[in-house]
């Protein structure tokens, strides 16, 4: 009796845990097969790769599909391959997949009521009041700040290279980053370039330090998503450091907006006006019309856009940086070229760091598009069907909840798009207006949802390169892998195992 429960109990089991394991095989999609409990997911929960690695690997391995189909546990997820279908899901049929579907309990854990993870209504409204902080003259107005944290890089950089030892430019470039967003979006000074010890790169660390307690919840959520209402990650205290900032600020200026123009000026607007409003991207009137929706502007709501504001600003934008640089130290006669650029262009602006003078270094913007072509800080993009959807082309239908994975690293360096993918070649996009890269080039994604701070993210990014392009030239170090390695448990923002070392050479015969 006791076997034969034994034997139902585990055939309940195994039917409730590979109950959607036919989804893709009665679509005549291809994948892999899958294994009861994981899917196809088991390598990602133990570590041994991250999803995008996951995603460029079964990207490749199906040359002639237009998508691939894969389980996350028993979530059938659509990984396309196809830059058209990438256009429909991204833009035309945008409201079929409004949800990136990367937020958990928003109550239990409020910063993710921030718009890089809100979805449906809350993403729409947070949008519409945030793109005002990010106008071309605003962002003129915050360049001084810029050169100011240029500077002070420029001035730790000279210590580095005289004493010869390799720097880990990952970590340079975070300082200077991280010392950025708190100048230009808090208001705030700091000694991030030149303080190991700053509560803001302190900060920084922790919100992308992975402990396996933190591992563990994720991948029990990837399992079991019925759990991610009572599961959360403890967030090491990042939610009541950044409040507690806020609050000091908010109280500095007697809760009113000053004269900074910065991002916290913006917010304090917002929370003035105390609601949002606009149409409903979820819900329609019987007749029609979207249905009129609000949302309160609290210091939760606050907060959260500052975690946001300073986490996905500074982690992308020295990923990229340093990047560049370390593809840059080994290739030296593109190295040679962007400082002559550099060396001709601020000639003419007195040798000084300026908004034009940046935006006219077109080789360095070319390197740095580059650089985030081969190996972009988000390898994936990611929706959520929100409503059943035909695919154009496929005759294939796929139901609401189905998860997107729009492998952009492995789009990005396929040879049918791009020669030579794997060389570094800025020059390969002289010449090409954007529309002509479009939907193979994701790195600040596309549609609707692509990165509201792209300009200013680039904007900075340059600065800072060519701020250690003007004074210094960067070598491999004798410990400088050629090929980096990856960190497996990084789902997101792509990591880097064991930073980015480089020497740094002061260069001679220049202003």
């Amino acid at each position: 009796m006791i076997l034969f429960l034994l034997l139902v109990l585990g055939i309940v089991l195994y039917a409730y845990f590979t109950r959607n394991h036919s989804y893709w095989a009665k679509r005549n999609v291809k994948h892999d097969r899958p294994i009861p409990i994981f899917g196809n997911h088991l390598r990602n929960i133990l570590g041994l790769k991250s999803l995008t690695e996951i995603a460029t690997e079964l990207y490749n391995k199906y040359p002639d599909e237009k998508v691939v189909g894969y389980y996350r546990g028993n979530t059938p997820e659509l990984i396309i391959r196809d830059p058209d279908i990438v256009r429909y899901v991204l833009n035309v049929d945008f409201p079929y997949f409004y949800p990136r579907g990367l937020g958990r309990n928003n109550d239990a854990e409020p910063l993710l009521k921030n718009l890089f993870h809100a979805d449906g209504d809350s993403w729409r409204l947070l949008r519409k009041r945030l793109t005002p902080a990010f106008t071309t003259a605003k962002l003129k107005r915050m360049f001084p700040l810029v050169v100011m944290c240029a500077k002070k890089m420029q001035t730790a950089a000279e210590g580095i290279a005289d004493r010869g030892a390799p720097c880990d430019v990952r970590e340079m470039m975070a300082r200077f980053t991280t010392e950025f967003i708190a100048a230009c979006g808090f208001g705030i000074q700091t000694d991030t370039i030149n303080d190991e010890n700053s509560r803001f790169r302190e900060m920084g660390k922790l919100i992308f330090s992975r402990s396996w307690v933190s591992l563990v919840v994720v991948a029990l959520w990837d399992i079991f998503p019925e759990l991610r209402s009572v599961l959360k990650v403890g967030d090491s205290g990042v939610e009541e450091a950044i409040t507690t900032i806020y609050q000091n600020i908010r109280s500095q200026r007697n809760g009113k907006p000053s004269s900074r123009n910065d991002f916290v000026d913006l917010l304090l607007e917002l929370e003035q006006k105390g609601k949002i409003q606009g149409e409903s991207i979820e819900k329609m009137n019987s007749d029609g019309p979207p249905v009129m929706v609000e949302m309160d502007m609290d210091t939760k709501c606050i907060v959260a856009q500052m975690f946001v504001f300073f986490a996905a600003g500074f982690e992308t934008s020295s990923s990229a940086t340093s990047f560049t640089l370390h593809e840059l130290a080994f290739n030296q006669d593109v190295q040679l070229k962007i400082q002559k650029e550099i060396d001709q262009v601020l000639a003419k602006y007195n040798n000084e760091l300026c908004y034009d003078a940046v935006a006219e270094m077109s080789l360095l913007s070319m390197a740095f598009k580059e650089s985030l072509r081969i190996f972009p800080s988000l390898g994936n993009l990611h929706r959520v069907c929100a409503r059943s959807y035909t695919i154009p082309g496929l005759d294939i239908t796929i139901d609401p909840g189905v998860k997107i994975i729009i492998p952009v690293e492995g789009i990005q360096n396929d040879p049918k798009y791009y020669d030579e993918p794997k060389r570094f070649n800025p020059e390969r996009f002289a010449g090409m207006e954007p529309s002509q890269y479009k939907y193979t080039f994701m790195a600040f994604g596309e549609g609707p949802r692509a990165c509201i701070g792209a300009r200013l993210g680039e904007m900075q990014s340059l600065a800072g390169l060519a701020a250690v392009l003007q004074k210094f030239t960067v070598e491999p170090a004798p410990n400088t892998r050629r090929v980096l390695q990856v960190k497996h448990t990084h789902n997101i923002v792509q990591g880097v195992e064991g930073g980015l070392p480089l020497i740094l050479k002061r260069r001679e015969n220049i202003a």
